[in-house]
């Protein structure tokens, strides 16, 4: 089912969190990143949207490797219902892809609640005091479309966070499948 992102309120504080690097096995949390802008994106394996995007998620993590950007991915997907997305295909995905991010489990679902994340691809950007500066789409580009995908909105608010200017107030919603809940484990805004 095609949804669109929940638009959580600019501002908000960035939720914790402590999850597994599917890759590497290390525990990642927030509070591990130093970095001026961090980068949360809910992602999965299986979503025609984050296969349109993986590449440019590549793209993203090389252009902003060492620029005071931490990113990281998290999948939250019932793994029941969608085994293509447990831990070991994630870090079988992400090494295959080369993604420059730790690509993280949530296995409970609640780090994915706690930031209201209600599709795949969903960002979420932080600035220097972890609250939200932007919140919505990679870019205009969408599976079956002439449209490149450049991640043009996210660029440009990362750039404005590096850059301490004002993140660009037009913020669409992202759009793409929807986050595969547990039974009995949706969330009231799923």
């Amino acid at each position: 089912m095609v949804v669109s992102s929940t638009m959580l309120p600019l501002g908000t504080a960035a939720p914790a969190f402590s999850l597994p690097d599917t890759v590497g096995g290390d525990t990642v949390s927030p509070d591990g990143f130093t970095e001026k802008a961090l980068l949360v994106i809910f992602m999965c394996n299986h979503c025609p949207f984050v296969k349109h995007v993986a590449g440019g998620l590549v793209q993203l993590s090389r252009d902003y490797a060492g620029r005071d950007v931490a990113i990281v991915g998290i999948s939250a997907n019932d793994t029941e219902t969608h085994p293509g997305d447990s831990p070991e295909e994630l870090g079988r995905v992400a090494r295959k892809m080369g993604y420059g991010f730790p690509v993280l489990f949530d296995e409970t679902q609640e780090v994915a609640k706690a930031y209201t994340a209600a599709c795949t691809p969903d960002f979420f950007l932080f600035g220097p005091d972890r609250t939200l500066v932007y919140r919505g789409q990679f870019d205009d580009s969408r599976p079956n479309t002439d449209t490149p995908v450049t991640g043009a909105d996210v660029r440009a608010a990362i750039d404005a966070v590096l850059r301490d200017g004002p993140v660009p107030e037009t913020q669409r919603p992202s759009v793409g499948c929807n986050v595969k809940w547990k039974p009995g484990n949706e969330p009231d805004y799923a």
